[in-house]
């Protein structure tokens, strides 16, 4: 038997901020991770050299940047270029991402192209807040005339939220991704892999103590306290604090009768996003200039992350590409289309092949800020005192990894002031204060 002041359940992104921070506030901290490496879906794999991500990603300037800093992570790797290309037709043309790419592409009319430049600029001063309650498409539909600019918005909003389809996403957060993303994205070196490496020494210099391989089996509530989690291996750590930093599913699972609490409405409300990926190492790029492009008539996404970050010890050029999906997915056909996608921007890219990796189904979020979302989940579990959940799913309207962080925080923050609640009491009680 162990006692311990938090467990974190969960050693992604969320679960080792959720663990920093408990250790910066002086609590002694276990992470508990059931995989063989930390990181969930922030991991890198090395393949022939080259550093595949399990999908596109990319640091924007949101919560997670500014925890990241705040933490002192390195963060090593460039901003890359924001020329891209539409992909409209079959066919490429440049988006307008500069004023001689707005002036110059062949996609939008005169008229066109002043609504999209108005629209961008009152959109970067924007409050996003007020349309929270409004769907991606009630806005777009509500504020943009021009029909090949409504598309452009679309394209640009499908993949800063990284959702297929306008009409379920609110509004509110995706336009503040935009925003962020406007601002300019950081490509890492070696991969988010690094990232988490960061995180791991950060976690381990502050104490918390990192248990991989190993899998909960349940949290002992008894009571409506968190009292003890128990793993399938026979540990039995006594606690009074624990952050599920898993998906809502898994944290119903690990809760006895969490059919009679807020987790249960947080798993039924989920809706999951994943999408098709396919990464790429070139040993050249047959197009040296078209490295970044937007489908306007596809979901569909591609970005040369070499021409910002070292993602390869031998100089190949690694490329990522995403398939948004929907509820209807077919493994084939998404390779297909993203392999067109390669063939349109770096015909004979087939002849440069070095290795490629292809999840043909990868979770991108469990969960997101929705129009059918009755609420937000977290930080606390209301029923069970001292437990907490935490992850890209427990948005209050961040997306992605600033939703990992920030919840993170929030959980912490929540169980700290708790404790400083029931500390002025007692001293009140015994008439110190």
């Amino acid at each position: 038997m162990q006692k311990i002041d938090v467990v974190v359940v969960g050693g992604g992104i969320a679960g080792l901020t959720a663990a920093i921070y408990a250790a910066k506030a002086g609590k002694q901290t276990v992470v508990i991770e059931k995989q063989n490496r930390l990181g969930g879906r922030a991991i890198s794999n090395k393949k022939k050299g080259a550093y595949f991500n399990l999908g596109a990603h990319a640091l924007y300037k949101g919560d997670a940047l500014a925890t990241f800093r705040e933490l002192g992570l390195s963060l090593q790797g460039k901003k890359p270029s924001a020329f891209a290309y539409g992909i409209w037709k079959g066919k490429l043309s440049p988006l307008p991402s500069d004023m001689k790419s707005l002036f110059t592409t062949p996609l939008l009319s005169w008229k066109g192209k002043m609504e999209f430049a108005s629209c961008l600029t009152k959109l970067s001063k924007a409050d996003t807040r007020p349309f929270d309650r409004i769907s991606i498409r009630q806005w777009v539909e509500g504020n943009v005339r021009d029909p090949m600019v409504r598309h452009i918005f679309y394209s640009l909003l499908r993949t800063a939220g990284y959702v297929a389809g306008p009409d379920l996403p609110a509004a509110g957060p995706v336009l503040k991704q935009l925003q962020n993303a406007l601002k300019g994205a950081l490509y890492l070196d070696r991969g988010w892999g690094e990232l988490i490496e960061e995180l791991r020494k950060k976690a381990s210099e502050l104490g918390v103590r990192l248990l991989t391989n190993t899998k909960v089996s349940s949290v002992d509530t008894r009571g409506g306290i968190v009292r003890q989690v128990l793993c399938e291996d026979g540990t039995k750590i006594d606690t009074h604090h624990v952050i599920l930093a898993t998906s809502p599913a898994i944290a119903n699972e690990l809760v006895p009768f969490a059919e009679k609490t807020a987790l249960h409405t947080w798993k039924e409300q989920a809706i999951e996003v994943t999408a098709a990926c396919l990464d790429v190492a070139l040993k050249r790029l047959p197009k040296p200039k078209q490295q970044f492009a937007y489908g306007i008539d596809q979901t569909v996404f591609l970005t040369n992350q070499s021409r910002a970050a070292y993602l390869s010890d031998d100089g190949a050029q690694v490329i990522s590409l995403i398939k948004y999906q929907g509820k209807e997915t077919n493994p084939d056909s998404d390779l297909h289309e993203l392999e067109g996608v390669l063939d349109l921007m770096q015909p004979g890219w087939r002849e440069q092949l070095i290795v490629k990796q292809y999840l043909p189904k990868m979770t991108v979020c469990h969960d997101f800020m929705h129009m059918k979302r009755l609420e937000n989940p977290g930080p606390a579990v209301p029923e069970i005192q001292g437990l907490y959940v935490a992850g890209e799913w427990a948005s209050h309207g961040e997306v992605l990894a600033d939703a990992a962080t920030a919840s993170a925080k929030r959980a912490i923050q929540h169980m700290l002031s708790l404790e400083g609640k029931e500390r002025n009491a007692f001293y009140e009680h015994r008439g110190i204060i």
